[in-house]
């Protein structure tokens, strides 16, 4: 049975979630749907680039994923299907592709929009499923949308690096509150070089070692360790790190002026690493 995930930016609280579903059922009742996360923050494109790149990597070859994140950062006249890494990823023209793919997608067509049509998120998950089954029943890429396109491009965000430093933001903070940064194992290493290092937060925080698991510390101690993803994690054992250490995720651009007054209050968004 053909594998169909979903992630968006909508939340579970009123029947938007369901309603996707009945909408894709509708079109292709033999799609096996998967819930990614409906909880991602609006607007927040560090956040749900690295939420779908680790996802999506997980499932077998030719899985189909429908992205609904941010859906009018511009006026929708059409929604991209890309084929990348033998995985087929439906997505508005935000951005948001290249930073999950860290790269340009390998092939990609645009899918035109009906003018007439209210742009809906209901509306835009059957478009995908409608493209999604044309392709499951034989039809390639180049036949459901225009090669074309030339897409929006929006960077990952990446870790500032010094000779003796490397400064990463934090993208992610987790149900347990533990804190993602967007240091990787593999960019953690190629910068230390095998020297001594020290975490640093929050101006006085440090921890000097990288631990296996949350059990190498006693109860409401702090640790850094590399999570599931690859990806550099400050934790508390049995404790809300973010919440006890003041740690903020990195928001791109404030949206309106309440927003921009809590940033200017989120002192700790960075976690750098001393080397030595």
């Amino acid at each position: 049975m053909p594998i169909l995930t979903l992630t968006s930016d909508i939340g579970a609280k009123d029947f938007l979630a369901g309603a996707l579903k009945g909408q894709i059922l509708q079109v292709n009742e033999g799609l096996n749907l998967v819930d990614i996360s409906h909880q991602l923050t609006p607007f927040n494109y560090p956040q749900a680039a690295y939420v779908c790149r680790n996802a999506f990597r997980q499932f077998p070859p030719e899985t189909f994923h429908m992205v609904l994140v941010n859906l009018y950062d511009h006026k929708p006249e059409h929604l991209l299907i890309a084929h990348h890494n033998d995985q087929y990823i439906g997505i508005a023209d935000n951005g948001l592709l290249t930073m999950i793919l860290e790269e340009a997608p390998s092939n990609v067509v645009a899918i035109p929009l009906d003018k007439t049509q209210h742009k809906t998120a209901l509306y835009i998950s059957r478009i995908f499923a409608q493209a999604f089954t044309d392709l499951l029943s034989g039809r390639k890429l180049i036949q459901i949308g225009d090669p074309g396109v030339s897409i929006q491009v929006k960077n990952p965000l990446r870790p500032m690096l010094g000779n003796n430093w490397i400064e990463g933001q934090i993208i992610f903070i987790d149900h347990f509150e533990n804190v993602v940064v967007n240091i990787t194992r593999d960019d953690f290493e190629e910068q230390r070089r095998g020297r001594s290092f020290k975490i640093v937060f929050k101006r006085d925080e440090v921890i000097d070692k990288i631990s296996e698991s949350y059990a190498d510390v006693q109860d409401g101690e702090k640790l850094a360790h590399f999570n599931s993803a690859g990806y550099l994690e400050i934790a508390i054992n049995k404790g809300n790190a973010a919440g006890l250490f003041g740690l903020q995720g990195y928001a791109d651009k404030p949206q309106n002026a309440q927003a921009q007054f809590l940033q200017s209050r989120l002192f700790y968004q960075t976690i750098k690493v001393y080397f030595e």
